[in-house]
């Protein structure tokens, strides 16, 4: 055991959101040697032909729900980076938690409470990572093995962290700025951006469930504009040709 990873698990131990059990080396290592997807490193498209990934980033919500069912009345699924408390809270919305992992969508981290990861020491990122942890392990039982910084921001430390906890990193190369264009007057505006960089061979697209003219407007808008181009929309899990069973890890 190599003195980062030392350092990992006296942060773990130390944390306020410590769990008890540490993820044994011989867990990473297993998923290591299973999955396609290297641990920290920062991946933004699809590997496998034909794909796109819907992702969308700060619930769960309130509006979340009204989003899986119009992924469900086209039969898409798509990827939920959830957070613990942002614009809500995961515990409060545990009913949404558990709908979508039972339809078929892949829950990540998007951390506890949203910070930029840029900037925390080492032990404020695992801080972060771990109580988020904490509430898989209450909700669902597992911890999500995929990971999306906050703000898209990460640097050399953030990185190694995520490596060291076990975390794939996914960015965007699709980005909607949909918070920058939540009314009327400005969601077109997203969904011209997401046909532009669609268009471009974007394929893992970001938009937030938790912004009312995305959820009323966009969501159904790219959905039908993947359709019409004959792409699937899967899983990030699924897009980088990792199986299923590797998206989610047993508690530490």
């Amino acid at each position: 055991m190599n003195l980062v990873r030392i350092a990992a698990l006296l942060a773990l131990t130390f944390s306020p959101f410590s769990l008890a059990n540490p993820v044994p080396d011989s867990q990473d290592q297993t998923l290591a040697k299973r999955s396609p997807v290297p641990f920290g490193v920062y991946i933004d498209r699809c590997s496998v032909p034909g794909t796109i990934a819907l992702t969308f980033d700060d619930g769960p919500h309130v509006f979340t729900p009204k989003v899986l069912d119009i992924l469900r009345s086209r039969g898409a699924r798509a990827t939920f980076f959830v957070n613990g408390q942002s614009a809500g809270n995961i515990y409060a919305n545990a009913g949404v938690i558990q709908r979508a992992i039972a339809e078929g969508h892949q829950l990540g981290s998007h951390t506890w409470g949203h910070p930029s990861l840029v900037g925390l020491d080492y032990n404020g990122i695992v801080d972060q990572m771990l109580a988020l942890e904490s509430a898989f392990v209450q909700l669902v039982g597992r911890i999500p093995t995929y990971m999306r910084p906050p703000f898209l921001a990460v640097d050399g430390l953030v990185l190694s962290a995520m490596a060291q906890l076990g975390y794939h990193v996914i960015g965007a190369s699709i980005d909607t700025k949909d918070y920058e264009n939540d009314n009327p007057a400005a969601i077109q505006n997203s969904l011209v951006k997401f046909r532009n960089e669609l268009n471009a061979g974007g394929t893992i697209s970001l938009a937030h469930d938790v912004r009312q003219w995305t959820v009323d407007v966009l969501v159904q808008a790219m959905v039908d504009e993947v359709a019409a181009r004959g792409l699937r929309m899967v899983p990030v899990g699924e897009c980088l040709g990792d199986p299923a069973d590797l998206w989610y890890r047993n508690p530490r």
